[in-house]
C-alpha cells in the first residue's frame, strides 16, 4: 500500500530575474488520483512541472516525487513520464517505431503493449509507417501522447495535453488518461479546458489556489 503521495510541492519559490513565478506554491497530488493546474498563460503552471518533472530547479521550497526527491536517475524516470518538453524525433524511424522505441527502453514487449490499439484510438493507424516530421502539429501531439501512455509508468506530467487536438482526439485522450487513473496511476497536469481535465479523471485546483 503506498502511504505517500505521488507528489508534494511545499513552499515552493521560483523568479526569473526580479519577477517572481511561484511564491511559496503548496500542492499535493495524492496517489491514484488527478490533479489539473489551472490558470491563465504566464501564471506559473509549466514552472511549476517542470519543477517537478526536475528539469529546472527552484529557488527554495520542497519537492517530493513518489516519496522521494526528484532527480534525473533511471529510477525516476522509469516510474514519471513527462511532456513539459517536446519528444526527440529519432531520424529514419517511423511512427509506430517511436513508439516500439519508448516500451523496450523501459522493459516493455513492445507486442504486449498495445501500439496498434493506441494509433488506432488516436487516429495514427493510417500514419504508423510515416516518420514524425512529416506530421502535423495535431499528429505529432498524439504521437507524444500515445509514446507517454503505453510504457509503464506510476505517474503522468502532462503540460496541457489537448493542444492541437480536435474535438475526437481530446475524447480519446480524456479517456485514456481517465483509464490511467483509475487503474492506479496519478496524473499531474496543466489545462485551460475544465471539462477535458473533469474527463480525464482530475480534480481542477487553480494556480491561485496554491499560494498562501
Amino acid at each position: 500500500m503506498v502511504d505517500h503521495p505521488a507528489v508534494q510541492v511545499t513552499d515552493l519559490f521560483v523568479s526569473y530575474g526580479a519577477t517572481p513565478v511561484l511564491a511559496g506554491a503548496t500542492l499535493t497530488v495524492p496517489a491514484g488520483t488527478g490533479v489539473c493546474v489551472t490558470g491563465e498563460n504566464g501564471i506559473g503552471k509549466s514552472t511549476l512541472l517542470r519543477c517537478v518533472s526536475s528539469l529546472q530547479k527552484p529557488d527554495s521550497g520542497e519537492i517530493r516525487v513518489l516519496g522521494a526527491t526528484p532527480g534525473d536517475s533511471p529510477e525516476f524516470w522509469r516510474a514519471v513520464v513527462t511532456t513539459v518538453e517536446p519528444p526527440t524525433w529519432y531520424p529514419g524511424l517511423t511512427t509506430r517505431e517511436h513508439a516500439e522505441l519508448v516500451c523496450r527502453a523501459h522493459g516493455q514487449d513492445p507486442d504486449e503493449a498495445g501500439i496498434d490499439e493506441a494509433l488506432e484510438r488516436f487516429g495514427l493507424s493510417t500514419h504508423a509507417d510515416a516518420i514524425p516530421p512529416s506530421l502535423s502539429s495535431g499528429q505529432k501531439q498524439r504521437l507524444t501522447l500515445v509514446m507517454a501512455l503505453v510504457r509503464p509508468s506510476s505517474l503522468l506530467i502532462l503540460d496541457e495535453p489537448e493542444q492541437r487536438l480536435d474535438p475526437d482526439g481530446r475524447a480519446a485522450v480524456a479517456e485514456m488518461l481517465a483509464d490511467y487513473v483509475a487503474t492506479g496511476g496519478s496524473l499531474l497536469m496543466a489545462s485551460h479546458d475544465d471539462k477535458f481535465a473533469v474527463a480525464s479523471g482530475a480534480e481542477l485546483t487553480t494556480m491561485e489556489s496554491l499560494h498562501p
